[in-house]
Formats: C-alpha cells, sequence, structure tokens
C-alpha cells in the first residue's frame, strides 16, 4: 500500500489513530459503585473515586499517544441510557427483559417519560468540566452523548410506547422537543469548553441488520422511512453549532460483554441517508468483521468528511494481523482517498460498565498496535 508523499497532519478530531471513548472500569471504581449502591458511600465519596480514576485514565492515554482523550464513560451505567435520564421529563424504569445480543442479555432497564423533554441542567456538563480541567492544553477532550434519533428509537420500545404516546399524541412534537432538548445540552457543553463532540448511534447498525429490515417489512414499516426521520432529527440537533465545534459520529452494531445484536449486514441500505447528514466531520463506522460488509459505501461520504475505519476489535485481548488490517486500509482506499481515513477500535471496550471480555493491559496494547500502524502509514 502506498502512502502519500505530503500527508495532511490532523490538528482537529478525528485524529489518525483515535478511540471511540469507553474503557475498562478499574477495579477500585467498581467496588465503589457497588459500595455505593449498597448505601456503604455517598454520592460525594463515589465522585472523589470516580475523579481520582478519570484522572489516572486521562493520563493513561496520553502516555500511550492518543491525542483526543475522554473520562473512559466512567461515570456512567450505560453508554446512553445515564444521558437519557439526566434530561427533563425522563426516568430511570425497570422493565421486563433487557436488549438481546447474540447469547446475552443487558440488565432489564430502559428511560421512559414522565412529561415533557426539555433541558434546565444535565450532569454531563459537570462531567466535562472536570475532564477538561484535568486534560491540560496538549490533547483534546472529548464528549460523547448518544445521538437524539437513539433517545427516540429508545422512546419507540415497546415498553414505552404506550406512556410516550400518551404525553406526545403528536409524534412530530416528540421529535422537535428532542431535538430543542439536545441543542441546549451541546452549547452547554461547549459554554463549559468543549469542542469535539462525538455522537454514537446504535440506530444505523439495526437498519441495516438484515434481521432487524425484516421485522419492520413484517410489521408493515418502512426501513427507509425510519432512516430518513432519523437522518433529519440528527441533523436538526446539530445544525448551526458554533464553527469551532468539531462534531462526529460513531455508529455501532452491539457492544456489550464481548457480544454483538443482530445478525449482520452491508452499509449500504442506509449508506446514502446515513452520509448524507449535514455538519457531522467524521464518521467513526465499525468494520473489524464481515457482519459490515464491505467498503463501498464509503463512495456517499462528503469531500471534507474524515472516515475513521474501526478495523481493530474491542471486544477481544488479540491483536489482528497488521497485514490484514493494511489490507483492508488498501481497499477502503478504492472509494475513500487516504488522507481521509483514520484507524480506532470498532467500539469502546466498555458500552456499559460490565466491560468487554479482555484484560486492561490487553486494552492498552491494542491502542498502542494502532498507534503503530497509523504511525507507519501517516509518517
Amino acid at each position: 500500500m502506498s502512502t502519500p508523499t505530503a500527508p495532511e497532519q490532523r490538528t482537529v478530531t478525528p485524529f489518525r489513530y483515535d478511540i471511540v471513548g469507553s474503557f475498562l472500569r478499574p477495579a477500585a471504581l467498581k467496588e465503589a459503585r457497588a459500595k455505593f449502591q449498597n448505601g456503604e458511600l455517598t454520592a460525594e465519596q463515589l465522585t472523589e473515586v470516580e475523579n481520582a480514576e478519570i484522572t489516572k485514565l486521562v493520563q493513561k492515554q496520553q502516555e500511550v499517544g492518543l491525542k483526543a482523550v475522554t473520562d473512559g464513560e466512567f461515570r456512567r451505567s450505560w453508554w446512553h441510557l445515564d444521558f437519557f435520564w439526566g434530561l427533563d421529563g425522563v426516568e430511570r424504569t425497570i422493565i421486563d427483559q433487557g436488549y438481546q445480543f447474540n447469547g446475552a442479555q443487558s440488565r432489564p432497564e430502559t428511560a421512559s417519560l414522565t412529561g415533557t423533554i426539555g433541558y434546565s441542567s444535565h450532569p454531563f456538563v459537570a462531567h466535562y468540566t472536570f475532564l477538561k480541567s484535568i486534560a491540560g492544553g496538549s490533547v483534546v477532550a472529548r464528549q460523547s452523548i448518544p445521538a437524539a434519533a437513539q433517545f427516540l428509537f429508545e422512546l419507540d420500545r415497546a415498553e414505552n410506547q404506550e406512556r410516550t404516546k400518551a404525553i406526545y399524541p403528536d409524534r412530530q412534537e416528540l421529535v422537535a422537543d428532542i431535538a430543542k432538548a439536545y441543542r441546549a445540552v451541546i452549547l452547554a457543553l461547549y459554554e463549559a469548553g468543549c469542542r469535539s463532540l462525538q455522537i454514537d448511534d446504535c440506530t444505523w447498525g439495526a437498519l441495516c441488520d438484515v434481521q432487524f429490515i425484516a421485522f419492520m417489512d413484517q410489521i408493515g414499516l418502512d426501513p427507509a422511512d425510519y432512516a430518513n426521520e432519523f437522518a433529519k432529527l440528527n441533523e436538526a440537533v446539530v445544525a448551526d453549532l458554533p464553527e469551532d465545534l468539531v462534531v462526529t459520529t460513531h455508529v455501532c452494531r452491539g457492544n456489550y460483554v464481548s457480544t454483538y445484536a443482530g445478525v449482520g449486514g452491508g452499509y449500504e441500505p442506509i449508506a446514502k441517508t446515513l452520509l448524507d447528514i449535514n455538519n457531522y466531520s467524521g464518521y467513526y463506522l465499525e468494520f473489524d468483521t464481515d457482519r459490515a460488509g464491505d467498503f463501498k459505501p464509503l463512495r456517499f461520504l462528503k469531500e471534507h468528511q474524515q472516515v475513521v475505519l474501526g478495523l481493530f476489535s474491542s471486544k477481544i485481548g488479540e491483536l489482528e494481523s497488521k497485514e490484514e488490517i493494511l489490507k483492508r486500509i488498501g481497499e477502503a482506499q478504492q472509494y475513500v482517498d487516504l488522507d481521509r481515513i483514520c484507524l480506532s477500535p470498532q467500539c469502546g471496550f466498555a458500552s456499559t460498565e460490565e466491560g468487554n471480555h479482555l484484560t486492561e493491559e490487553q486494552q492498552w496494547n491494542k491502542l498502542a498496535f494502532i498507534k503503530e500502524i497509523a504511525d507507519e502509514i501517516w509518517k
């Protein structure tokens, strides 16, 4: 594979070697959270432990050479539900069944409406303020939040439909309130100093999954209509934001205790709709297995956009074959220039607090391996 003679040096996210954001929870943090749940620690004491472990994590990210750092989602139980619970009019709800993954089922929790959706404050703003304060000026402190479409998707779950419709008989009002609340949170994060925002979104993984598509057809719904609704909502959230706020999005196909969701299917059915969303600077796309299909959908990328190829698995500790990774990057170059490619794991190492089945040492070795390959390509 050839390298460019004058490769572009990335100065904003995404960077050539990057992360999705979540990290395995250290033992001290798991112990503190368990004690808090049992009433043995106060919220203030738990925060002290979180602060200490996040400080260590940021230092470790810098040591491994990352140019963008996160708090590892150490204050969250879920990658998405904690954010939803922080909005006005939303509560944590225990249901009969969790999310179904390949051979595993998650804890049975969801986010349900108690009233109209709004924003008065959100804990993620304070979380980001702490991250920003310890990151320093040599790295980018990145904040991740779940997509607005993901929230709508959650409210469309069978367990939530009745309550959602009771509060929002008009779906357009529901969509409008979600967008308004999201924009308020994003602008509050911006005021706190955030200049790199990553929007995580599993809806697209579902909408190109052959099993989900068959289910939609069975109940008489058009997956393309659903995709268009999601795209319009996500675009409304990121329209007319400050120019120096870099917004990227990450598409996942399920990441829970090293398992995945659905049966798979390439991006082609939703590629044009997904990659046509305005105001995203880059897409973090899962490509670590053949479940994601080939790279042909990348032809729909806009000229200014980067694609972060998730060729490395955060679900296993073993390192990938360097030769195979280089080969696959070469295949992607048939559809997108090398200067518009970056590398990362396909997802975080712990989308929920349970974490994937690998060790912390393997986690850091994998990130060092990604940097090694990126340094060879973009010398």
